[in-house]
Order: structure tokens, then C-alpha cells, then sequence
């Protein structure tokens, strides 16, 4: 507002200039009359410059209002990638931990497998091992996958190694090897002699 009070003083004071350059009854002194116009004109344009160059108060706002929106934006996808990125970061360490529970768990199923042939050949002198054994599996989390004679073959289940006589129905003969389920998945399936009958 004081830049419009001072641009209409401006250019009232130059307009005051040019009338007393006008009244002036002496015309031989064209000289003075012209340099009053061209100051006159000088001034016009400045003010001109000032007016059209200096931006509104409202154009300011809205161009801060703007920035703001674009900065709060910039903040919001800032903080939704963080959040992405961590529940991704928890996601991938979970699963590196399945991993090296499942590998570690896998790389103690050959001593079960000896120590099950040990209480086999042994019965009499192994067999309070056997309960030791047993809760020792259930322990790590391990569960035996069921594969008594004459139970129906699962190939999801049991791995068959050798498969004797011709007909269409497929049972267990014999398990050779225990599978086990490790937190309810396979971690390893039974070995097992099948019969067709």
C-alpha cells in the first residue's frame, strides 16, 4: 500500500513539474520545457518498472503456500519410504534367521539318523537314550513324519528309493531313513521302500 502512495506522489509531482513548465510564459526557453518532459517521462517509466516489478502480496503467499505443500509432500514420501524400508529391513532379517535356523537344524539330522541306528542295533543297552532322543527332537522343533508299513505313499512326504511289484495302489513296504517337519514345513521327507499292490 505506502508503494501505491509513493508511486502516485511520484507521478503527481512530476505532473505538478510539467503544468509549471506549461504555465511558464517565456517559449523561448524550450530547452527547460523539454528536459521537464523527459524527467517527467524518466520518472513515468521507473514508477512503471516499480509497478509491474514488484509481485503482489497475495502472489507471495500463495507461492509460499505452495512451497510449503511441496516441502509437507517431500516429507510425507520421505517418512513412507523409511517405513517401507524398515519393514523390508525386518522382513529380510526374519527371513535370513529361517534360513540359518533350517540349515543348522538340516546339518543335525545325519547324527539323529546315526543315533537311531545305534538304539536299532542296540535296543537293550540304548534304550533310555531313546527317550533322551525323542525329546531332544521335539525340543529343536522337529517332528517325525509319519511312515509306518503300509501307510499310503505321499510323494510330497516320502522319497521312495526302491519300488517293488505291479499294481496301481502304492504303500509303504519300509522306512529306510526318517523324514522330519521343521515348523510345520518339510525339512526333510522319509526315505521309504514302496510296494504295488
Amino acid at each position: 500500500m505506502n508503494e501505491d502512495n509513493d508511486l502516485n506522489e511520484s507521478l503527481n509531482s512530476e505532473a505538478q513539474n510539467l503544468e509549471n513548465a506549461e504555465n511558464q510564459t517565456d517559449t523561448s526557453d524550450t530547452s527547460h520545457a523539454e528536459s521537464m518532459g523527459e524527467a517527467v517521462i524518466g520518472a513515468a517509466k521507473t514508477s512503471t518498472k516499480k509497478l509491474f516489478s514488484k509481485k503482489p502480496k497475495k502472489s507471495i503467499d500463495d507461492e509460499q503456500d505452495a512451497k510449503i505443500a511441496e516441502l509437507t509432500n517431500d516429507l510425507q514420501r520421505t517418512r513412507a519410504d523409511f517405513e517401507n524400508f524398515r519393514r523390508q529391513t525386518e522382513i529380510q532379517k526374519e527371513q535370513y534367521g529361517n534360513v540359518v535356523k533350517f540349515a543348522t537344524v538340516n546339518k543335525i539330522l545325519p547324527l539323529l539318523d546315526d543315533m537311531e541306528r545305534a538304539i536299532a542295533a542296540n535296543p537293550d543297552t540304548l534304550k533310555p537314550l531313546e527317550k533322551n532322543l525323542e525329546k531332544t527332537i521335539m525340543n529343536l522343533g522337529l517332528t517325525k513324519i509319519e511312515s509306518e508299513p503300509g501307510a499310503a505313499f505321499n510323494p510330497d512326504l516320502h522319497d521312495a528309493v526302491m519300488v517293488e511289484g505291479d499294481g496301481d495302489n502304492e504303500v509303504i513296504a519300509e522306512p529306510l531313513r526318517t523324514g522330519y517337519y521343521y515348523e510345520g514345513q518339510v525339512l526333510r521327507p522319509t526315505m521309504v521302500k514302496v510296494s504295488k499292490q
